[in-house]
């Protein structure tokens, strides 16, 4: 489920039209240390592993909406970014792509 969850991100960084091109690449490179780091993850911590990826999922999705709703895309990447609370120590590569993730999406929903 949590492969299948990241090929559809993947699928729609790379399909949406509503992201320029730089902002793709960058998002695809941290959309693969994400998918390091959730493979990890979910050895120990499936069900926290599927919470990052979800929030993951409706991050993207709010912030390429052609028709953007900047409330929603703040709780999602909220969401996101609260998922990953608690695991600075064990997985700092995890909360630092994420955080990497939040900001861009962000920055592309502005």
């Amino acid at each position: 489920m949590i492969e299948n969850t990241l090929a559809k991100i993947e699928e729609k960084i790379q399909t949406v039209t509503s992201i320029p091109d730089e902002n793709k690449g960058e998002l695809l490179n941290l959309l693969s240390t994400l998918k390091e780091e959730i493979q990890t993850l979910s050895e120990t911590e499936s069900e926290r592993a599927e919470s990052i990826t979800g929030f993951t999922q409706v991050s993207t999705h709010e912030a390429t909406r052609l028709e953007k709703n900047q409330r929603l895309l703040q709780l999602s990447l909220d969401g996101l970014a609260s998922s990953v609370q608690g695991f600075e120590t064990s997985h700092p590569r995890l909360v630092e792509s994420v955080n990497a993730i939040c900001q861009t999406l962000a920055n592309i929903g502005i």
